[in-house]
């Protein structure tokens, strides 16, 4: 008879959340072998210690991971473990927006492959890094899904991308190779347009079309990419482009310089000083000493605060050797661009900074 310690298949099965056919066939796997079996009866006994090898085996498998992943799962380390769900996830993403695509081929054909609206044709590589640059600026936010999509906006001068998270706003702007006959907005899906860039950059043109549940990327000899249109309201990035003050300080720095010393500042937070002839990068304790940068600068004397995770990828995504920023006081909105090109602008939010703290 099983000791004390031992419980029942069946009351096994209500402890890990398993049923108990899942059970023997984990056991006949060798993934969860009980503790003991009757020899006479066969009756298979469990041990608490098992419960939890059982959750998480359970869990796995809510995730569609294959046996043979699971088996490597639970026996590997935490970091291990980690990369291996890593993996898994990102598989099963790249599987959905695979049979995403080629549902959406599928939809044309049955709908008799009727043309959409022409909105623009752009440069592929172009379109790509302009795609890569901006979404930078995308965030998942429970409740607020248009935030992880992209603003698209076509005129007869030129094609737009916009994204923010609320901490940034990018933008920037294409000269479309053939301009539209007419105007076209729409939201598009970040993460399914993030899949499609690899083909939309080996294209030398890319023919943007519209259709009623999202936009085709129509490419020469390759399979067109669709990515689905967001129903949600875009944030009206136009009303707070409106609303910006008066520029009070501008400087002009290298981009290289301006990087190389926000990865060497050693905490979350970043100070920048403008003044004449220097943009200097200070630390809100005195044991780090600021990083001073040659800078041209006019205006007033100004210090601005700002977290890493904002300002880096503002600076990092600017085109060009030399950044641009216009600021218009410690806890207004930054503008950061290309000194020389004005067709990628983003800006970043400051934060409120308590030194004494």
């Amino acid at each position: 008879m099983p000791n004390d310690e031992l419980m029942p298949i069946g009351a096994f099965a209500q402890r890990s959340g398993l049923t108990s056919s899942a059970l023997r066939f984990y056991a006949d796997s060798g993934l969860l072998p009980p503790a003991e079996v009757d020899p006479v009866t066969g009756y298979r006994y469990y041990s608490t210690d098992q419960v939890a090898r059982a959750t998480a085996l359970r869990q796995l498998r809510e995730l569609a991971m294959p046996l043979a992943a699971v088996d490597a799962v639970l026996g590997a380390g935490a970091d291990e473990a980690s990369r291996l769900l890593d993996e898994h996830v990102a598989k099963v993403v790249g599987d959905a927006t695979a049979v995403q695509q080629k549902a959406a081929v599928i939809k044309s054909a049955l709908g008799g492959n009727v043309p959409g609206l022409p909105i623009a044709a752009v440069k592929g590589p172009v379109l790509a890094d302009a795609v890569e640059q901006v979404m930078t600026a995308t965030a998942h936010e429970r409740g607020m899904p248009a935030l992880a999509g992209l603003r698209v906006e076509a005129s007869r001068e030129a094609v737009t991308l916009t994204a923010t998270d609320r901490y940034r706003l990018s933008t920037r702007t294409l000269v479309p190779a053939e301009a539209p006959s007419q105007t076209w907005a729409g939201t598009v899906n970040g993460d399914e347009l993030r899949a499609a860039v690899a083909a939309i950059r080996r294209s030398p043109l890319v023919r943007l079309e519209a259709v009623s549940d999202g936009i085709w990327f129509r490419v020469d000899d390759r399979e067109d990419r669709h990515c689905r249109l967001l129903n949600e309201e875009f944030p009206d990035h136009r009303l707070m482009l409106a609303s910006l003050g008066e520029v009070t300080t501008r400087a002009t720095v290298s981009k290289d310089l301006l990087l190389r010393a926000l990865e060497e500042h050693p905490g979350e937070r970043i100070g920048l000083h403008v003044a004449d002839h220097v943009v200097n990068v200070v630390s809100a304790d005195d044991e780090h000493p600021g990083i001073p940068l040659p800078a041209t600068a006019t205006g007033q004397a100004l210090q601005i605060w700002f977290e890493l995770t904002t300002l880096y990828p503002a600076v990092s995504t600017a085109i060009g050797p030399d950044v641009l920023l216009d600021l218009r006081g410690h806890d207004q909105p930054v503008t950061i661009r290309s000194a020389d090109r004005g067709d990628l602008t983003t800006l970043a939010m400051p934060i409120k900074y308590d030194h004494s703290a």
